[in-house]
This record gives structure tokens, C-alpha cells and sequence, in this order.
């Protein structure tokens, strides 16, 4: 296979900086009047529909059953716990800030390769920058101040770090897992059966009792359809030719770089405040990831 030309690079880099760090912008303006686990739910449906169309046109083969259970659990915890709560969190959390929260991803995913069988023991350095990021945590959530003086909606922050831990658990569990899917197949099954579970957990929710199509801004039809084009089959699309071409310490620099263009886009299309405590938390996380992506030891194998 020939080495993937510079530019080529360049440009795949450049989109999965700016079309991720871009969703967390999408997803703060779609629930705006799009009930949150509706919108998610038939976001991923709908991508996960469109690749898996695309990839059967093109001559794949049918998914065994093996493949459907276990991508439909890999989904369900990446898509209704790891990007679920992110979006019901975002409805009371700006979405810089929720970005810079779920920077500190990579570290719970430190602790669940740990935790997993046969895992790798974090060093004294990968330790030392996990503590750095909760660090950076609890200043940028400053829970011991209101709301409305500087401190983040609680329960949303309690989210957004649930949501990592979901995110790092279907992570793991996807590199162990063994199911023979190619990974665009598997994709497009994550995706249907993890939008599967949100639409469940949307009625749950009462989600479409209150759904009034009337309702919904033009903005956020357009935000939602930039999440399904966009930021499903673009950015996962990217993300996989990266993994094929590029070493993964250096594809997972998205991890710090996401936040930063998040904080940059809600700054200036919302109107998002930037405090010094949200430069100093995010010097901090980011600093912690960074150490996080350098450090850290390639997972031992299941």
C-alpha cells in the first residue's frame, strides 16, 4: 500500500479538528428546540442507515448475527451513554465547556484499559496527569459556586463524566471484541444500533410526546443535518482512514485539539463566555490529555 501523500494528511487532519471540535457547536443549537435523545437517536439512525446502504451497493456482505449483537452493544454504549448524555447535558452547558469536560476522555480510558483483563498498569507520569485532570475538572465545574456566579449546572457536569466513562468502556470493549466486521460495516451498525437505543430511551424520556415539528428552528434543522452529513459519516469516515494511515498516538491528538476549537466556535457563533477560569482549566486538561497521549502504552491484547 502506498504512503498516504502530505497534503492528503494534512487535510484529513485539518478535517477531524475542526468537524468534531464543530459538533459539539451542532449538537448545543439542534436541542435548542429539538428534544434531546429524538434528535441523537435519529441522527444515528439515519447515518448509520445511509453508510450501511452505501456499503451494501457496493457489494458487502450481510451482517452475521455474531456481528449485529456485539456492534449493538458497542454502539449502545458509545452512542446512547457516551454521546446521549453529552447531548442532554448540553442543553444546560455551553458547548465549549462541555468540550473541554469530555477532553478528559482519554483518562478514563487509561483507568478502563487498567481495570480490563490482561490491561496495562498506568506509570507513576500517566498517575500523575490523571490526578492533573480531575484537576482541571473540578476548577472548570467549580461546584462549590451557583450557577449563576461562575459554577456549572451539576447534574450536567455528573453527565458529561458518565458519558466518558460509557465512552471509554465501549472503546475498550470494541478493541477486544471479536466479530470480523469490517470496521466501515461495523460503523454503520454501531451507529444504527446505538440510534436504535437512543430513539428507545426517547419515548422513555417523553421525548416525542413533546415533539412539535413546528416548533424546531430552522438553525437547528440545519444543525442537525451538519451532525448526520457531517459529523456522523465525515468525521467517523476521516477518523477511520486515519487509523489505517497514521500512527494511533498521533491520531488521538483530536482528544486536545477538539476542546480548543470548540471553546473558539461557541465564543464566536454563540456568544459563550471565555473566564479566566476556563483558560486556566483548559490549559490544565489539555496539558493532562497531552501527557496522557505521550505516556500511554499500547493496550495488551485480549
Amino acid at each position: 500500500m502506498n504512503a498516504p501523500s502530505r497534503t492528503a494528511l494534512i487535510l484529513a487532519f485539518t478535517a477531524i479538528y475542526l468537524v468534531w471540535g464543530s459538533t459539539y457547536l451542532g449538537i448545543r443549537v439542534a436541542v435548542e428546540t429539538m428534544p434531546p435523545f429524538a434528535m441523537a437517536g435519529t441522527r444515528f439512525c439515519l447515518a448509520g442507515a445511509l453508510l450501511f446502504i452505501w456499503l451494501r451497493l457496493r457489494g458487502a456482505p450481510a451482517p452475521t448475527a455474531r456481528q449485529l449483537w456485539v456492534n449493538a452493544i458497542i454502539g449502545t454504549l458509545l452512542l446512547l451513554g457516551g454521546n446521549g448524555l453529552v447531548v442532554w447535558a448540553e442543553q444546560f452547558i455551553p458547548s465549549g465547556l462541555t468540550a473541554l469536560l469530555i477532553g478528559v476522555g482519554p483518562l478514563f480510558i487509561v483507568l478502563t484499559e487498567w481495570a480490563w483483563p490482561g490491561g496495562t498498569r498506568p506509570t507513576a507520569i500517566t498517575a500523575g496527569a490523571l490526578l492533573l485532570g480531575f484537576i482541571g475538572v473540578v476548577w472548570l465545574a467549580a461546584p462549590w459556586e451557583n450557577p449563576t456566579h461562575g459554577g456549572l449546572h451539576v447534574p450536567g457536569v455528573v453527565a458529561i463524566l458518565f458519558a466518558c466513562v460509557f465512552w471509554a468502556l465501549g472503546s475498550i470493549y470494541s478493541r477486544h471484541a471479536k466479530h470480523g466486521a469490517d470496521p466501515l460495516l461495523a460503523s454503520s451498525l454501531q451507529m444504527l444500533g446505538g440510534g436504535g437505543a437512543l430513539l428507545v430511551t426517547a419515548v422513555l424520556h417523553g421525548d416525542f410526546a413533546r415533539l412539535q415539528f413546528g416548533h424546531i428552528s430552522a438553525r437547528s434543522w440545519g444543525a442537525f443535518a451538519y451532525l448526520v452529513l457531517i459529523g456522523s459519516l465525515v468525521g467517523f469516515s476521516t477518523f477511520v482512514w486515519l487509523m489505517k494511515n497514521c500512527p494511533p498516538a498521533r491520531v488521538s491528538t483530536y482528544a486536545y485539539v477538539n476542546p480548543i476549537v470548540a471553546v473558539f466556535l461557541g465564543w464566536l457563533l454563540l456568544g459563550e463566555p471565555i473566564t479566566p477560569r476556563t483558560l486556566i482549566a483548559a490549559a490544565i486538561i489539555v496539558a493532562a490529555v497531552a501527557i496522557i497521549t505521550v505516556q500511554k502504552n499500547p493496550p495488551a491484547r485480549g
